[in-house]
């Protein structure tokens, strides 16, 4: 049986990779592209899956947003953006010219040690060096990152957790920061990946965005700093497994 052109097999697994990389987006700010991705890698090639994943992600990002927009500082999130919008064509063109399997179980390995660190450690390390040119270079890694798989967001929240910052101030600059890079991303590689199969996709997953963002949004708001820490460990820690297995 077919819905919009859409199989029902299809159809379940984009509505379980939406609501899933939601519920986590809206909860965390970040990991839609993880939790979604290693959810519709399995009927979806690639790039069919990126597109899919910018595409969803600026929707979802910009309803995310708006309400936290009074902890958006732009100062602290120029660096990274203007680092992200430098690596950005480098991972577009890394994702058409390569087989980036490698990278993501690299990422994946990453994520795993890391979020078993995050969880386990009474305490985190506080990182004040660098200054702006750290976090520019952060977020290069993350536009690198999000080129290639919409991963933009991965690096620039461990390193706000690693700077020390509340909750709100952290996601004041990696929430925005992976809606301009899903954007950018969007415009390099909507062009040639988002035909009408892809709209049909993009409009047929959007209810489960929508419940899965709300029901998040509820959890971040009875959520503390150090729960808040726990959470993204957490996240972290299955995102790194999705990448691997």
């Amino acid at each position: 049986m077919l819905i919009a052109g859409l199989s029902l097999k299809l159809l379940a697994v984009l509505w379980a990779g939406a609501f899933v990389g939601a519920l986590a987006a809206g909860g965390a700010g970040f990991a839609f592209a993880l939790a979604a991705s290693s959810i519709w890698l399995h009927a979806l090639d690639p790039l069919r899956t990126t597109m899919l994943v910018v595409t969803c992600g600026t929707v979802l990002h910009f309803a995310l947003v708006w309400p936290m927009r009074r902890t958006i500082e732009g100062p602290r999130l120029a660096p990274f953006a203007i680092g992200g919008l430098l690596g950005i064509p480098v991972g577009v063109w890394v994702l058409t010219v390569a087989d980036v399997g490698g990278v993501k179980t690299a990422l994946g390995l990453f994520l795993i040690l890391y979020g078993s660190y995050a969880l386990l450690a009474p305490r985190l390390p506080v990182i004040s060096v660098g200054g702006r040119g750290a976090d520019a270079a952060i977020g290069f890694v993350g536009g690198v990152l999000g080129g290639i798989g919409g991963f933009s967001g991965v690096i620039p929240t461990i390193w706000t957790q690693l700077r020390g910052w509340t909750k709100e101030r952290a996601r004041g600059v990696y929430q925005p920061f992976i809606l301009m890079a899903h954007l950018a991303t969007f415009l390099v590689l909507g062009a040639v990946s988002l035909d009408g199969a892809g709209l049909v996709m993009v409009l047929a997953v959007l209810p489960p965005l929508a419940a899965g963002t709300w029901i998040g949004w509820r959890i971040y708001g009875r959520l503390d700093d150090r729960a808040f820490r726990r959470w993204l460990a957490v996240l972290l820690l299955l995102s790194g497994a999705t990448l691997v297995i």
